[in-house]
């Protein structure tokens, strides 16, 4: 296969602005006879003055396609796509209430709230809370983790959901409580759900770092490390981000957090979209039954699993088209993918590494996929 050379837009990302250590590109276009891939890789997996645990002493690992990141919330269009599998199977309704999947949190705040509503960040529930002290190695109690989630609503969020949902804000606790919902009613652990419904019938390289080990034995030497946090026991690597994701499932994944992958999966999942939207996957998702996801809401932008353009400047950049959708992850990935244009977009770096302090990301993901538009535009 022949890709489209990105290695410019890694090396706008990591030169001109300065925003990670290392960035990985990729790209695809839809045409009418096939989809034209692209790829490029900037920058090296650390800093030399902040290496990993086991890499001290040794020259920092340049980027490469094999590079592996911790998808952060890029996760969360994995867990959506996994509600949607399921409904389709029959195994859960879109509708159906949260405590009518799980019982014991019948009692709390948020037991009428909807999975879609959950999904879609309309569920009323505060943005996000500390679900176990970072670096306390006693394990969590699930049920008091699941709890605390179904009990953040927000103030001005009594009672059972209106039609369409409270106002939206965006919530990992509403993923939290989404995850141990298609866990239950998938009689399995999430990452094992997502295997099936996603990304196993895809074909795609994306999954929690137990499954990477256990299939991929340099799996350690090709994921990228993140921040450098004391708690933690230092710069963190091979180990999710997140510590509400970490507390809960260690190295599997929670509904919000805990995915690991390659640029070029992440990639083809928005090839694999696009094709769902065309009704070219009617095996896998059909265009009705992706649509609930995707469609815009009212109230702002996002949807079920994903994320549309807002303000001025998006993050999407200015030539993807108004009907893109895609997310970000805080560790400095994201996801764009124009439905109108055909184009799929993907930035990932390591931009917390060796610290969150730096927000030169913000004006690197434009940049870059204006980039990436022109360039897959030439190869069209």
């Amino acid at each position: 296969m022949t890709l489209v050379d990105l290695t410019p837009v890694a090396e706008l990302v990591i030169e001109e602005h300065r925003a990670a250590p290392c960035a990985c590109v990729a790209a695809a276009v839809r045409t009418r006879d096939n989809v034209q891939y692209g790829f490029g890789a900037a920058g090296r997996l650390w800093l030399e003055d902040s290496p990993p645990a086991g890499a001290r002493g040794a020259a920092p690992t340049e980027a490469t396609a094999e590079a592996i990141f911790d998808l952060a919330s890029v996760t969360k269009p994995f867990t959506a796509l996994a509600l949607a599998r399921l409904a389709r199977a029959g195994a859960l309704r879109l509708d159906e209430p949260l405590a009518q999947v799980l019982p014991e949190l019948a009692g709390t705040r948020s037991a009428r709230a909807s999975l879609e509503l959950l999904a879609a960040h309309r569920a009323g529930l505060e943005a996000h809370r500390v679900l176990h002290p970072p670096g306390d190695s006693a394990p969590i109690d699930p049920l008091g983790a699941l709890l605390a989630c179904a009990d953040g609503r927000r103030e001005a969020c009594a009672g059972e959901p209106p039609d369409g949902g409270f106002p939206p804000v965006y919530s990992d606790l509403g993923y939290v409580l989404l995850g141990a919902a298609l866990a239950r009613r998938g009689a399995a652990e999430l990452d094992e759900i997502v295997a099936r419904e996603v990304t196993g019938p895809l074909g795609l390289a994306v999954a929690p770092a137990r499954a990477h080990r256990r299939r991929d034995p340099r799996f350690d030497e090709r994921v990228v490390p993140t921040e450098d946090v004391e708690l933690r026991g230092g710069v963190i690597r091979g180990a999710v981000h997140d510590d509400n994701a970490w507390a809960i499932a260690r190295d599997g994944m929670a509904g919000h957090a805990g995915l690991f992958g390659d640029a070029m999966s992440v990639a083809r999942l928005g090839v694999a979209l696009l094709e769902a939207l065309a009704d070219e996957r009617p095996e896998w998702l059909s265009r009705d039954e992706l649509w609930p996801l995707v469609a815009p809401r009212p109230g702002g932008s996002l949807r079920a699993g994903f994320d549309g353009t807002s303000g001025e400047r998006p993050s999407s950049g200015a030539r993807f088209g108004p009907r893109t959708f895609g997310h970000l992850g805080f560790t400095g990935t994201s996801l764009w993918i124009d439905p109108d244009a055909g184009l799929v977009g993907v930035l990932l770096t390591n931009r917390v590494h060796p610290t969150r302090a730096s927000d030169a990301i913000r004006r690197a993901r434009p940049a870059a996929y204006d980039a990436i538009a022109e360039a897959m535009a030439q190869a069209r």
